[in-house]
């Protein structure tokens, strides 16, 4: 700055143009903000805004005094001889000054006779502006200020940090002696206006993924807020002097910590935006990590620890100021006439319930943990908010070393509270609930980078439980009304407890299933209770993936979903835990749309739990897809893949052959134009087929009707491609190799026939259920058997182009018993009689 003052000294005296001396001032200005990277990387946060705010209060007095020695040349006065103060305000006048942020200043003067003043005060402004500074300036005669306070309450927020930066010390005492009227002048007004003020910033500003740390849950607003109130009710000009009156060093320095922390990111903000920027989006953040020293580590990136430590500072920050705010202010919003209310309203000593809300005194003495839920359990069902006094007091109690026995049945007591939302809320404030269930710690501050979720785990699991507690949605109401109390209560605790597998490195569905279980037993719960409790964390977004995402009129897809969750009462609850779920993600998400769909599939699904065969089906399907998803080979495939194999359409695949087959099968299918084929000739022949276009199966089994087919299976895999496997009793000669692969490959040629024995097949001894499924038809078959029995009943099925999705052949002392899965595709019911007289031909012959 030194070197700056030389140079404007020479300028001057050499009668440079006030151009010239401009282009100096903001070129300093320009090489002094080029170099904030330097001086941001060694200083932290309230050091690097005691040392830009310096910096700028010396070029601004620099500013200054060029304009008064250019006004006044060598007959310059003292600066406390001129009426005129520069007025430091706002974060400027807190000595928070961030890179980008507006230089709010007041020039402050008294109309004395013999000075040009306004002249002067409108070349420094406009001087400034030519330098490149963002000033945000009022100009105030000393007389006006009061009445100005009066009409804008900002204004008063404002001028209460006034700092003098430069100027008249006597104007100076004349305005602070008005400051200190300006404080003591209705504060209750200002007090109620700025609680409201707050409170609308607040609810515009909530904490979401992508915070906003200067208006937004636990920004540096709030901090302000608090000094504020601490300024106009206690006439300080820093906080801290309330050390050991109002809070504990300890509690303070735990808040300045945070803030610290707050005030870093902003100043790393503005450093990466070159520009004005208080919220930390998605694309800033790995910038933002990385200026703020965050490495990654095995477990967790980089930005996942920065948005962690963010999210954890502000609500420390929040909870602080909250309290501190609403301590400050009890004195001058209290009313006499609210003593007899509390005296008519009183629950028991220190507690006082009025409305729907429990007070306490800030001063109560704080109790063990156990007496703490105690009094928990016992409050009246009335109580659904806590007051900051009473979270403030929760907040002090004395934590064991343990969890006895005792504790763990009073937390179970307080979890079947019907009015649960607001004790876990309560809890949750006084930072609580990790301790009194150690499981759910990792989901504390725990960011969701999915682009769905808006809000950090913790406070979309607490908004999850919310809903649970008031339903809005009448159908879903009255199926949580028809649970049985117990049943409520599970419902309730998988809703908040659904991401308690979150934090980890593994799949947060199966973590979470597993604490679940662990946190219940215990904590004494039933296991038939737990179980249907895990299982609804395991699956907790099942029902809205599959409501969105696949075909809920499928009857494959019903199953597949009711084989997940088991019984109509799990479907019930997990109904309830779904909206509250989606509602609680954000506004809108919970739209008519998809109340539409989690309706259709919740009646859909309602039936299918009277079929207890297909539904054993579905699960022990459901079973081997798990075992095929913890194989490394599957792991490694692409995603889309992966989905393909999930959604194989033949059941039977799953249910007889092994996860490796399968996957095996699965995998080659993927790179399948036309077909392929394996000939095993062992023990046994065996032919393998997959297949991408049709197969002439009638003339396939034709031309190898000279052997005995001990088992076929056909498999319906994914993009209309189908798996054969076709076993013979017999082993063939190496010679008839050729011959065989010259059949298969013939067999592609859907002009190809042959002639084929006609078996004898009684009428008697098939049976045709078309309502096997919703999509398939069933087939029995027994006959005698016979050379050429299936392969004649293929070739009449490839005749009527009828789709075979599976086919089980069984064989057992000289009888065969077929049954065949069919596709429903209008070819096969409609036409049963005349494709079973082609069949029974034989017969009726005889």
């Amino acid at each position: 700055m030194s070197e700056l003052n030389i140079q404007i000294e020479e300028l001057i005296s050499n009668n440079a143009t006030d151009f010239e001396i401009s282009k100096v001032f903001k070129t300093y200005f320009k090489n002094y903000v080029n170099s904030i990277d330097t001086t941001f990387e060694t200083t932290g946060g309230k050091d690097f805004f005691i040392k830009h705010t310096k910096h700028t209060d010396k070029f601004l007095i620099q500013l200054y005094k060029y304009i008064l020695r250019k006004n006044f040349g060598s007959y310059q006065p003292m600066s406390t001889s001129i009426p005129i103060s520069l007025v430091a305000l706002g974060s400027y006048g807190r000595e928070q000054l961030c890179i980008y942020s507006d230089i709010d200043i007041m020039i402050l003067y008294e109309d004395i006779k013999g000075y040009n003043l306004k002249e002067i005060m409108e070349e420094f402004i406009t001087l400034a502006w030519d330098c490149g500074l963002k000033l945000g300036s009022r100009v105030h005669e000393l007389k006006e200020v009061a009445e100005g306070v009066k009409e804008d309450i900002t204004i008063k927020s404002s001028i209460i940090e006034s700092r003098l930066i430069f100027g008249s010390k006597y104007l100076w005492f004349g305005y602070e002696n008005i400051l200190n009227q300006i404080r003591k002048t209705n504060q209750k007004d200002f007090v109620l206006e700025k609680l409201q003020e707050h409170k609308d910033r607040l609810l515009k500003y909530p904490l979401k993924m992508e915070p906003n740390v200067k208006d937004g849950f636990g920004g540096i607003r709030e901090s302000n807020m608090m000094y504020w109130m601490a300024n106009v009710l206690y006439g300080i000009r820093d906080t801290k002097h309330l050390i050991g009156k109002e809070f504990t060093e300890e509690e303070f320095k735990l808040y300045r910590q945070a803030l610290e922390f707050i005030f870093r990111v902003r100043n790393a903000l503005h450093n990466i935006a070159r520009k004005k920027q208080d919220q930390v989006t998605f694309d800033i953040l790995p910038d933002l990590s990385t200026k703020l020293v965050f490495k990654d580590t095995p477990r967790y990136p980089k930005e996942r620890q920065c948005m962690a430590k963010l999210l954890s500072c502000l609500h420390i920050v929040h909870s602080f100021t909250a309290t501190m705010i609403k301590k400050f202010t009890r004195s001058v919003l209290f009313e006499n006439k609210n003593i007899k209310e509390l005296k008519n309203n009183r629950f028991k000593k220190d507690l006082f319930i009025v409305g729907n809300t429990l007070y306490t005194s800030f001063h109560a003495k704080p109790k063990t943990l156990n007496a703490l839920l105690k009094e928990l359990i016992s409050l009246p069902a009335v109580v659904t908010r806590f007051d900051r006094s009473y979270i403030y007091y929760a907040s002090k109690a004395k934590i064991p070393k343990v969890q006895t026995q005792e504790l763990r049945k009073n937390i179970k007591s307080m979890l079947f509270k019907k009015s649960l939302y607001p004790v876990i809320k309560l809890l949750y404030n006084a930072n609580l609930l990790g301790i009194i269930i150690p499981n759910s710690k990792l989901i504390m501050n725990q960011p969701q980078f999915d682009g769905y979720h808006q809000h950090p785990t913790d406070v979309h699991s607490i908004k999850t439980l919310k809903f649970a507690h008031n339903i809005e949605d009448e159908y879903i109401r009255s199926i949580f009304e028809s649970l049985s109390p117990n049943q409520k209560t599970i419902t309730r605790l998988a809703a908040l407890f659904h991401d308690i597998g979150k934090g980890r490195t593994a799949d947060h569905h199966i973590i979470g299933e597993k604490l679940f279980k662990t946190t219940l037993q215990e904590l004494g719960f039933e296991e038939k209770h737990i179980r249907v409790g895990a299982r609804l964390v395991r699956y907790h977004n099942m029902m809205s993936y599959v409501a969105t995402h696949e075909d809920i009129y499928s009857e494959k897809t019903i199953l597949n979903f009711t084989g997940l969750i088991k019984s109509p009462i799990a479907l019930k609850m997990l109904y309830v835990v779904t909206y509250c779920d989606v509602s609680a993600v954000g506004k809108n998400i919970f739209n008519s749309s998809m109340s539409s769909l989690l309706k259709q599939l919740y009646t859909n699904s309602l039936p299918a739990f009277e079929n207890e065969e297909l539904l054993n089906e579905s699960a022990r399907r459901v079973a081997k897809q798990n075992t095929i998803k913890n194989l490394s080979r599957y792991k490694a495939l692409p995603n889309q893949i992966k989905r393909k194999i999930m959604y194989i359409s033949s059941n039977q695949i799953f249910l007889r052959l092994k996860a490796e087959d399968i996957l095996d099968i699965a995998i080659k299918a993927k790179d399948v134009n036309d077909y392929i084929y394996k000939i095993i000739n062992e023990k046994h022949l065996t032919i393998r087929i997959i297949r991408n276009v049709p197969l002439n199966l009638g003339y396939l089994l034709g031309k190898l009707e000279f052997l005995n087919i001990s088992n076929l299976n056909i498999f319906k895999l994914y993009d209309d491609k189908k798996a054969f496997e076709i076993s013979f009793s017999e082993k063939v000669d190496a010679d008839d190799i050729l011959y065989i692969k010259e059949i298969i490959e013939n067999s592609f040629d859907m002009s190809k026939t042959t002639k084929l024995i006609t078996p004898v097949i009684k009428e008697e001894n098939i049976k045709i259920n078309c309502n096997h499924t919703t999509y398939l038809a069933s087939m029995q078959i027994k006959a005698k058997d016979q050379k050429g029995l299936f392969a004649f009943m293929a070739k009449i099925f490839d005749d009527f182009g009828i789709e075979i999705e599976t086919a089980k052949l069984h064989t057992l002392k000289g009888y065969a018993r077929d049954l065949l899965l069919i596709e429903k595709n209008g070819n096969f019911c409609s036409k049963q009689e005349e494709i079973v007289n082609l069949i029974c031909s034989k017969d009726k012959a005889e």
